[in-house]
């Protein structure tokens, strides 16, 4: 099961980026991670989340999306790779599934990440 508790710093996927399609109407996140797409500058918190269109940004970890988007019944999949601690995991699909409240991250293993809630433009 994949636990926060891992990842001992926060890393990011090297190499070029392309820029994917816009499929979120916005950034979303905690507290923090809202405060991060504003500003750029984290606090150091250790819950920490964010949520946009190129990826999934934690306080020890960083999932770059690759490709594009497919639409779900409850939100969508994209295909991710995870960098942690300087470890880069595998390519899977994640699930964003929209509710009321938001979206939940939900990873093959069973990890849920969320519900992040819309941040304040």
């Amino acid at each position: 099961m994949r636990s926060l508790a891992l990842f001992a710093a926060c890393g990011c996927v090297s190499g070029v980026s392309i820029a994917a399609p816009t499929f979120l109407d916005g950034a979303y996140g905690n507290a923090e991670g809202c405060v991060y797409a504003k500003t750029g500058q984290s606090s150091g918190a250790d819950a920490f989340f964010l949520l946009n269109d190129e990826g999934i940004t934690t306080a020890t970890a960083y999932c770059q999306f690759e490709g594009t988007a497919a639409k779900t019944a409850s939100g969508f999949s994209i295909r991710t790779r995870c960098d942690a601690g300087g470890e880069v995991g595998p390519k899977e699909t994640v699930a964003l599934d929209r509710s009321a409240t938001g979206y939940t991250i939900r990873f093959n293993d069973g990890t849920t990440w969320g519900p992040l809630s819309q941040c304040r433009r």
